[in-house]
């Protein structure tokens, strides 16, 4: 059983910053893509940052030049530190990846619980 574990999350003021970190674990062979994506309350989940193993990365508009995506492929671990927060980055933020569990099986999509991340004065 693969599982994804987000932590990091909290209450933070307009400008301030946080890092959220995620952990995988369990029953892994490979990990291909890692990212985070986000719900604000009353909206679609958007993406908000993908990273490849070799380190390409993809953002989203609305975080671009704020946030950064990274990874630690020994570790199985993906952060995103974000920076310069503003209220409308509120929301329940999701870790994902891509796992193959073993040799004979294919990638699927592993997702975490998620972890909330309040922009407020």
């Amino acid at each position: 059983q693969v599982q994804l574990v987000e932590s990091g999350g909290g209450l933070v003021q307009p400008g301030g910053s946080l890092r959220l970190s995620c952990v995988a674990s369990g029953s892994i062979f490979s990990i291909n893509v890692m990212g985070w994506y986000r719900q604000a309350p009353g909206k679609q989940r958007e993406l908000v940052a993908t990273i490849t193993p070799g380190g390409s990365t993809s953002y989203g508009d609305s975080v671009k030049g704020r946030f950064t995506i990274s990874r630690d492929n020994a570790k199985n671990t993906v952060f995103l530190q974000m920076n310069s927060l503003k209220p409308e980055d509120t929301g329940v933020y999701y870790c994902y990846a891509n796992i193959r569990a073993s040799t004979n099986l294919s990638y699927r999509e592993v997702w975490g619980q998620g972890t909330l991340v309040t922009v407020s004065s």
